[in-house]
């Protein structure tokens, strides 16, 4: 997996050029289609669940056991789609490994699609990944004409395609069937389940639909086995993944670190902790749509459990740092009003109740507010809860909201009685 230290400012400043076909299979790649082939499917799903693989997209569920709810083959098509939106705020894991490492995710792809038998496999790339797109399609060309793609695959009965799918760039398109309703040419609003994907997905077809850095992982584990994988992790966890900084850290980044790190280790030892004259006030321990946690949390192993019992969601596991002189008000209102703009408009309390809250907080930045406000905050969060909503966004929305009504009510108080300074 790509690995750097250095700050997101030039593309071309990170990391190494992307290898090709040869340079890739000279380095190891594609030794899991192979491996794959000899496999059962149902051999093969078991191999992923038992390596205790979580989903990389934030949920967190077991790779192999979502891929075991897909039924029998039936002789119809089936599909494989890898969401490489990446439209969450402060995650940019997924861009880095599809820019400096595509033939990893094209190999992921042909050997989680020997498993689930599917016959075509999507990607589904956020707009305005460029590089990744160019890197992308160069790499699938490349293994078209080595024959990693297309009929018979490595002289077996496997045929496979693959197809990149650039999106118009819609943060709902990172809830799995909106992004089949996308994939279709239909508008991204999430869809009823049951029935699910793997059930009826992709023009009603068996469908599985996961995260760039999950399929990215699948390699390894069929190469190498269950055992490898799981000697890769620490604190009774599973192997590695992506975990970055971003904010006035001395050196932002993305690094492949052993799952079950702490918070303090990849904030010191990898992004250099502060930069001079700041310090650390909170931070999102997962992207924009997780509950601030605050500097006492930094011990905690990077673990989702771990970070539930904190009061919040590892997600992405890419952390936004609040430094001592940045308004936590305007922060949570800036967050807000991204995910106001980003909502579908399917339900009621995601359509209306967060540009209602954008609209509160607009007022206290403007030293307009009222106490009141702050209470009809509170009130959004709850109608914005889990199980009030057709999907997870405004749930996730309303996460920086109701931990900074926690953490930082003084400074919320603060706007009311004087504004923001």
């Amino acid at each position: 997996m790509t690995v750097t230290n250095k700050p997101l400012t030039k593309n071309i400043e990170i990391g190494r050029a992307p290898f090709n076909f040869a340079q890739y299979q000279a380095a190891g790649g594609y030794q899991s289609v192979a491996k794959a082939l000899t496999f059962k499917p149902r051999d093969l799903m078991k191999l992923v669940q038992d390596s205790g693989l979580g989903g990389r997209g934030g949920a967190g569920f077991n790779t192999g056991l979502k891929w075991s709810f897909i039924p029998e083959p039936d002789g119809g098509p089936r599909y494989l789609v890898v969401n490489a939106d990446e439209m969450e705020p402060g995650t940019f894991k997924d861009r880095l490994l599809m820019e400096h490492d595509p033939h990893l995710l094209i190999e992921g792809m042909i050997t989680a699609s020997i498993a689930l038998q599917a016959t075509m496999a999507y990607i589904f790339l956020r707009g305005e990944y460029k590089e990744a797109e160019h890197a992308l399609l160069q790499a699938i060309k490349q293994a078209y004409a080595a024959g990693m793609l297309g009929k018979n695959i490595q002289g077996s009965e496997f045929s496979l395609d693959m197809a990149l799918h650039t999106s118009a760039g819609r943060y709902i398109c990172g809830e799995e069937t909106a992004l089949i309703n996308a994939l279709e040419g239909k508008r991204a609003n999430p869809r009823f389940k049951p029935p699910f994907p793997q059930v009826s997905g992709l023009w009603g077809r068996p469908t599985l639909v996961n995260n760039v850095e999950t399929i990215c992982n699948i390699p390894g584990i069929v190469t190498h086995g269950v055992e490898w994988f799981k000697g890769l992790g620490i604190n009774g966890q599973f192997g590695t993944r992506i975990s970055g900084v971003s904010g006035r850290v001395k050196n932002p980044g993305c690094w492949e670190m052993p799952v079950g790190t702490t918070f303090r280790t990849l904030f010191e030892d990898y992004a250099g902790g502060m930069q001079d004259g700041y310090q650390l006030k909170a931070f999102l321990p997962g992207g924009g749509s997780t509950d601030f946690l605050m500097p006492e949390h930094l011990d905690l192993p990077m673990i989702p459990g771990d970070v539930a019992k904190a009061g919040s969601r590892l997600g992405t596991s890419l952390i936004m740092v609040l430094d001592d002189k940045t308004c936590p008000v305007g922060c949570v209102h800036n967050l807000i009003k991204f995910f106001a703009h980003e909502s579908c408009g399917w339900c009621t309390p995601c359509r209306d109740g967060l540009p209602w809250s954008e609209h509160m907080l607009l007022k206290l930045e403007n030293g307009e507010g009222s106490l009141k406000d702050i209470e009809i905050l509170k009130e959004m969060c709850g109608y914005m809860a889990p199980g009030n909503t057709f999907c997870a966004l405004a749930p996730g929305a309303a996460e920086p909201l109701q931990s900074g009504l926690k953490y930082f009510m003084d400074e919320f108080v603060e706007h009311v009685n004087h504004g923001c300074k």
